[in-house]
């Protein structure tokens, strides 16, 4: 019956069909996905829809009885069941039993209840995929009530946001605030807002003069973020001239939740990096790119905190923080050494709020106002191992090299990609020195007996069947460009070339050498958008901090990449004090789409490329390519 379900659910959802797959996938395999807490403050508002509780039989005994039943009669019997358990408190239970009915075998307006009954539950339990699947009802051509239609519109935009899909929780929500002047998803419309990159506000802001209206707020918050007054004074400007827009007549909590942090702008910041030793150069790369944003900030007028910068390799980090405490910072910007990182990680707090430019090696990080940046690899690996669940795959083989890194890379891919469901099929530790053939034929446990036949086949000109394992379905690579771009040649020799290649930005040297890469042709990967600005829907124009950019281009690709973290590091360090107060949000910079988790780590999200002529190019498949249809009847 579940199976039945999900196929029917499948032609029936309103949104692509990638998200009917992965809806019917979480609801088979039971997964939840976490909801935002604005999502809890709505879960009570628009319960309409709902029967009274009667007297009569009990769950178990219309369960046993729908057992006797078939069709209508059947799913009927179970709604009532999923009632019931509802209403005792049962909800996981009346889940189960809810998903489980095929909601074509019902009458049009058990239907409704339906939708209503497990899209209502499912938010309780913060399960968004069901609540899609839920209200898949809204496109069906079903008469209801408008108070019903409305409260399945309000569901579907939480659970939108909920699996990730904030552009469409936006315009479904944008949508329903059109139709119903409802003031009350304010706030949760703006949690959606603040989580969209600058290419999703321009779609969302064609759509409507509100919708408009929306992003316009958002990008002020954005560009005067750092400046609590400034930010306040073009906000008040704003509603000034749009009164009658929804955000003019109740603003946002998360904008007005700012103002306590009026009067605390980062006016000055020490900076510690070391000017010798091993990581003289990186320290100088990363100082370029702090230095070039600040004279792009006062080019433009911007509020400028005063820099002032300290040696890490010339005193100890109780010194310096003694200093730049008698010198009046208030944020302190690094150190870089990972050692000296993971000290501060152990103290309880320190003596200024701390933006790191390195990641501490313990498991958790305990002091209160240490945030930690750097340009991980594991962000990037965790990120192909989402977007290879996205796009449907199930069993990894990962080529990843026998060192410590590659195992540090290779854990975060694999414990996130079993985390979405998938399986590691198989994984091959190459030494990076060694024969690309051999790695590659041992990832694919090609035998002996497999490669006579494969050297019989090529003799004829026959064709030969996939070498591999049916149960590996992509690759996830970890490698360096002249490494990487022997394995797409090598999987095509071991008949394996419909492979799906996913990779990190490793594999890329940071400029077009469409000579050299045209054997990745085909092969997705991860980059800062400043490393592949020919990926952009908008070309080098679109890039963020683009002005700052231009300055910066000449350089090589690889200090070119560490000037971009300067760059991000001068904008986190001025939203410290949002940070601390928990209303730091999402900032789209020169290394990707960065958000502060609740440890105080920055977490970075970076855009696809797609190799196409040897060029990186945006993504023409998959995950990243594919919109979310919203709800706007």
């Amino acid at each position: 019956m579940r199976q039945t379900w999900n196929r029917a659910s499948a032609n029936t959802l309103g949104t692509s069909s990638a998200i009917r797959q992965e809806a019917a996938r979480r609801s088979r395999s039971g997964l939840r996905t976490l909801a935002g807490l604005a999502a809890s403050a709505l879960l009570l508002a628009g319960c309409a829809g709902q029967s009274p509780l009667s007297s009569g039989p009990g769950a178990d005994a219309l369960l046993a009885q729908a057992e006797q039943q078939q069709g209508q009669q059947a799913a009927s019997t179970r709604l009532q069941a999923a009632d019931i358990l509802a209403r005792s408190g049962d909800n996981a239970q009346a889940i189960t039993i809810a998903s489980d009915i095929d909601p074509t075998s019902l009458e049009p307006q058990e239907r409704v209840q339906w939708a209503l009954l497990l899209s209502r539950i499912a938010l309780e339990q913060q399960d968004g995929w069901n609540t899609i699947l839920a209200t898949s009802v809204l496109e069906d051509g079903i008469q209801m009530s408008s108070d019903d239609q409305r409260t399945l519109r309000k569901r579907r935009g939480l659970a939108l946001g909920m699996v990730g899909e904030p552009l469409a929780s936006a315009q479904t929500l944008i949508a329903l605030q059109a139709d119903s002047d409802d003031l009350s998803i304010n706030d949760t419309l703006w949690e959606q807002l603040t989580r969209l990159s600058p290419s999703q506000l321009n779609e969302l802001a064609s759509a409507s003069p509100t919708a408009s209206g929306w992003t316009d707020l958002l990008r002020l918050q954005r560009r005067f973020g750092g400046n609590i007054d400034q930010m306040f004074s073009a906000i008040n400007d704003w509603s000034d001239a749009n009164p009658q827009h929804p955000a003019a007549r109740q603003m946002p909590q998360g904008i007005l939740d700012l103002r306590e942090l009026s009067g605390q702008e980062v006016r000055k910041i020490a900076v510690f990096l070391p000017e010798s030793g091993s990581l003289k150069r990186i320290a100088q790369a990363i100082r370029e790119g702090i230095e070039a944003r600040h004279r792009s900030a006062i080019d433009n007028a911007e509020a400028t905190p005063q820099l002032s910068f300290y040696d890490t390799s010339s005193a100890d980090l109780k010194t310096l923080y003694a200093r730049a405490t008698m010198d009046g910072a208030q944020v302190v910007l690094g150190p870089l050494d990972k050692k000296l990182v993971s000290q501060l990680e152990t103290q309880n707090s320190l003596p200024l709020p701390t933006l790191a430019l390195n990641y501490g090696t313990h498991d958790s990080n305990r002091a209160d106002n240490l945030f930690q940046y750097g340009l991980s690899a594991e962000d990037e690996a965790r990120q192909v191992a989402m977007r290879a669940a996205l796009d449907g795959h199930r069993g990894a083989a990962a080529l990843v090299p026998n060192n410590a890194w590659g195992q540090r890379v290779y854990s975060a891919f694999r414990d996130r990609f079993e985390q979405e469901g998938g399986d590691i099929v198989s994984v091959e530790r190459y030494n990076p020195k060694g024969a690309v053939s051999s790695a590659v034929k041992d990832l694919l446990s090609v035998s002996s007996q497999d490669q006579a036949r494969m050297k019989s086949a090529k003799k004829s000109g026959s064709k030969y069947g996939r070498a591999h394992s049916g149960n590996i379905d992509m690759i996830f690579l970890l490698a360096l460009p002249s490494y990487a771009r022997q394995v797409p040649p090598m999987l095509d020799f071991y008949y394996a070339g419909d492979l799906p290649i996913y990779g990190t930005s490793h594999l890329y040297d940071g400029a077009p050498q469409p000579d050299q890469d045209g054997d990745l042709n085909g092969v997705d990967f991860v980059d800062i958008p400043w490393e592949v600005p020919e990926a952009s829907s908008g070309g080098k124009a679109s890039l963020p901090e683009v002005d700052t950019y231009r300055a910066l281009s000449d350089a090589s690709p690889r200090m070119l990449k560490l000037n971009a973290m300067g760059v991000d590091a001068y904008r986190l360090a001025q939203r410290v004090p949002l940070m601390l107060a928990g209303a730091g949000g999402e900032l789209f910079g020169a290394t990707g789409s960065l958000f502060p988790r609740h440890d105080g780590r920055i977490e970075r999200t970076l855009p696809w490329a797609e190799f196409r002529g040897g060029v990186p190019r945006p993504p023409l498949k998959g995950a990243n390519s594919r919109t979310v249809e919203a709800y706007t009847p």
